[in-house]
């Protein structure tokens, strides 16, 4: 086996070595193992050739017909930014064994191989966890300004996150004292923190709005004695129409900390009636009142829930129905109220059941207190004269 010796005066210490060192060392190598290095250069050819075929087959994938939103095509999107350079440098390390490259060289070829490698694998982690992101977003759920900011921060934060990595890694290879810089960019963050925790805190609750997705634009929300409809979901605030036509605008923290109850999001809306019947209907009748009640709703389309007494009042006997509107929409939901309503009084009034209204009894009473009206039974008191003088 040849073995390739380097003069004294060209053995590189280290990395130490300068460009007249390499060409040296490069040259003798070439001259001495020609037939290797071509051999090498083959096999390296064909890697090549290899890779870059798994790479064109992910970008293929990548941009299948309804790829989008897929974890295979999130996968084909990060092989797909697999760089040219990588796959060389990758093809020249694994052969460069075979051609019995000298340590200078074989040293240098690591070195460019590991900074290749680093910055390659964060390109990688970038697009794996943006794509794991948009992947977990969808899309639908959101105003499309609100999705592109909020991507875009969350794109500059990991890119800013995995190169800064990627950088550490490389310079701690390279034998570079990296101590100083962690320690430097630990306290950088810690205060850049403390100074924007409000800032920071609406932005992660802006993320977290979009990525769980508790509702979207155009949803009509309620919290607290708001209710209204979401026109926009910012970055710091989200802005709420209410009913009375004014602007609501709250922080995204502020809103997250409050339960927050999505009206869009019900399958149908709740009506719900007190009827007051009269107080001197039967017995009977009033026996008979939830069926009718079930079979006015039913009629008219809508899901009846129930309908019963509910207690005594002071002038009627109440009854309580509910029913189910079939469309979660406020003008159907409106409409079944009323149709339903009126349909309720037209059926009583046919079955010859009254709807009480509040009524009240006054009694007349004489000086003496004894009753002169309603009762007609009762004689009309003594008139007593008052005049001076008289008994």
């Amino acid at each position: 086996m040849n073995v390739t010796v380097i003069p004294p005066d060209i053995r590189p210490t280290g990395i130490d070595f300068d460009i007249l060192t390499l060409i040296k060392a490069a040259n003798l190598w070439v001259l001495q193992h020609w037939n290797r290095v071509l051999i090498a250069l083959a096999i390296a050819a064909v890697l090549i050739i290899l890779f870059r075929t798994i790479r064109g087959w992910a970008v293929r994938l990548c941009k299948r017909e309804n790829a989008d939103g897929r974890w295979y095509s999130v996968l084909g999107r990060t092989l797909a930014r697999t760089s040219g350079v990588f796959i060389v440098l990758v093809s020249i390390q694994i052969v460069s064994n075979i051609a019995d490259a000298p340590k200078v060289i074989d040293d240098l070829i690591y070195q460019i191989f590991v900074v290749a490698t680093a910055f390659q694998a964060a390109i990688w982690t970038r697009e794996l966890v943006l794509g794991a992101f948009e992947q977990h977003t969808g899309t639908g759920r959101a105003s499309g300004d609100a999705i592109n900011s909020a991507l875009g921060i969350i794109r500059l934060l990991v890119t800013f996150a995995v190169f800064a990595i990627a950088l550490i890694v490389v310079l701690d290879n390279l034998g570079v004292n990296i101590t100083g810089l962690v320690a430097g960019l630990g306290v950088g963050g810690i205060a850049i923190g403390l100074a924007a925790q409000g800032i920071f805190a609406d932005l992660f609750a802006a993320l977290a709005i979009i990525f769980d997705r508790p509702f979207r634009r155009g949803d009509v929300i309620a919290y607290d004695t708001t209710i209204g409809t979401v026109e926009e979901i910012g970055l710091k605030s989200t802005r709420i129409r209410s009913g009375t036509g004014e602007e609501r605008i709250i922080a995204n923290k502020q809103l997250l900390d409050k339960e927050i109850q999505n009206i869009t999001q019900r399958s149908y809306r709740r009506v719900s009636f007190t009827l007051a019947i009269a107080a001197y209907t039967p017995a009977d009748r009033l026996r008979a009142i939830p069926a009718m009640l079930q079979d006015v709703i039913e009629q008219g389309g809508h899901n009846f829930f129930h309908a019963g007494f509910l207690n005594f009042a002071p002038s009627s006997h109440d009854f309580l129905v509910e029913f189910d509107s079939l469309s979660p929409d406020f003008a159907p939901f409106f409409k079944a109220r009323h149709d339903i309503g009126i349909a309720i009084i037209e059926r009583l009034a046919a079955e010859g059941i009254a709807l009480a209204y509040p009524t009240q009894v006054a009694f007349t009473a004489a000086p003496d207190g004894a009753m002169i009206m309603p009762y007609p039974a009762v004689q009309p008191a003594k008139r007593v004269d008052l005049k001076a003088g008289e008994d």
